[in-house]
């Protein structure tokens, strides 16, 4: 099987009998039950459930007669009914949780409430989130929930890829979206050419996101959102350099505290205007002079 074959196997959330099934289906073509259970060495108490399965999900056809036959729908036609069994799926979930909502809300509210009351200065500043999936499911939410800005201060922004879907959602929704990096001169060869590529990536995907770079060491960095310098919104996550550190043992803080957001804010600005430069995505180009 190839690579890609496998990535889409991966995603339809079937049991080892049913991939194996079902591959061989998309192989064999047409074909009853006890052969396809010889070609596969599912056990033949099991096949009929593991091709009932397939069937109820879409993927295959179920020919009558004596003995029935079993036909896989073209590849083509599996990957969509995939995509809309997972649709099917989602709507269902939220109409769960939209029944038991309001209950759940009148329930817990008034006492998480009084726990925020309780909190100390530090826990009402912020809380931690690992670093690696945790800290990359925060930043999505971010840029989701962002209305008019965000900003990230990063290194090389080598995470691009796990936040890409969330960047291109507020793009779309006209949120200015700016992006300090670390100068290329202060990188390691590997770290500057992939920042050299995700420059590039930005300025094809995204040629409304303004990019500059830093010479100055950067002692943290992080994304934050929707700063207002009268303190009433802004959300953000950060975390400070720690290069002795690897990322599976370190932590990042999220805060919804305006005032700390507006302080995140004024030293980016400071940064942007005063201490960076324009970032060339052409690696070969070399980077713009400061304006």
């Amino acid at each position: 099987m190839s690579e890609s074959a496998e990535d889409l196997f991966s995603l339809l959330d079937l049991t080892e009998y049913e991939a194996d099934a079902l591959e061989e289906l998309l192989l064999l073509g047409r074909t009853t039950a006890p052969d396809l259970a010889e070609a596969t060495g599912i056990p033949k108490a099991r096949i009929y459930g593991v091709l009932d399965a397939l069937s109820e999900a879409g993927y295959v056809k179920v020919i009558p007669g004596r003995p029935k036959r079993y036909e896989p729908h073209e590849p083509a036609a599996i990957a969509e009914r995939a995509v809309e069994n997972r649709r099917h799926a989602y709507e269902r979930f939220r109409e769960d949780v939209e029944a038991v909502e309001e209950a759940f809300v009148d329930e817990y509210a008034p006492v998480r409430d009084r726990g925020v009351n309780e909190l100390s200065p530090t826990e009402d500043l912020f809380h931690v989130v690992d670093v690696g999936e945790p800290s990359e499911r925060e930043t999505r939410r971010l840029f989701r929930e962002a209305e008019e800005a965000v900003y990230v201060l990063s290194k090389s922004f080598g995470y691009i890829d796990a936040v890409r879907p969330a960047i291109r959602d507020a793009v779309g929704r006209g949120v200015v979206v700016d992006v300090l990096l670390l100068h290329p001169d202060s990188l390691s060869p590997e770290n500057r050419q992939r920042q050299a590529e995700i420059r590039e990536l930005l300025a094809e995907e995204f040629p409304s996101v303004s990019v500059r770079v830093s010479d100055r060491v950067l002692p943290w960095r992080g994304t934050f959102v929707d700063p207002s310098l009268s303190y009433e919104s802004g959300q953000g996550l950060l975390m400070v350099e720690q290069e002795e550190v690897p990322n599976h043992h370190r932590q990042a803080a999220v805060t919804e505290n305006p005032s700390f957001v507006a302080g995140m804010w004024q030293y980016f600005d400071l940064l942007w205007r005063h201490e960076s430069v324009l970032a060339d995505p052409d690696p070969s180009g070399g980077d713009s002079t400061a304006e």
